[in-house]
């Protein structure tokens, strides 16, 4: 198994926890200097609070971790293909490297990596989709279709 698979079977047991506190199932990992700095799940439904995607929550206990806002030669770990929002957010937090597993997939939606070529931010991430997309994939797509079957009763 390659350090990739590592980083994101940490991520999907974070999203496996989302999941089962009724949270869209994302997981985000950072990691810097070969080490997982900072760990989270998405908390939109607990929250009430919009921003509160994992990919956010992540960045922002790293930089407290690191006492910084910016993360150069850190790495990113996301279970799903960030949105425009957490794009930005790793674009700004100096993010090396975006590593995601399932994408997004709507029609006409802007993907990550073409937000990223697009910018004219003075840092741009790298990014690598695919990484154990499969179950990074049926993770999210359990949840809908059990949320599709039960009419979207979130509580």
């Amino acid at each position: 198994m390659s350090t990739q698979e590592e980083y994101m079977r940490e991520a999907l047991k974070l999203a496996a926890l989302a999941e089962r506190k009724n949270e869209v199932p994302v997981g985000a990992v950072i990691v810097y200097n070969g080490r997982i700095i900072a760990r989270a799940y998405n908390k939109r439904e607990k929250s009430k609070d919009a921003t509160a995607h994992a990919e956010i929550i992540a960045i922002k206990k790293a930089c407290k971790k690191r006492k910084d806002f910016r993360l150069n030669g850190a790495d990113i770990y996301v279970t799903l293909e960030p949105c425009v929002m957490c794009v930005g957010a790793c674009m700004n937090a100096r993010i090396n490297t975006i590593y995601f597993g399932a994408s997004i997939n709507k029609q006409n939606a802007i993907t990550a990596s073409e937000l990223i070529e697009k910018s004219e931010l003075n840092h741009k991430c790298n990014i690598q989709g695919g990484v154990l997309e499969k179950e990074c994939s049926e993770l999210v797509s359990n949840y809908f279709k059990e949320k599709r079957k039960n009419k979207f009763k979130y509580k």
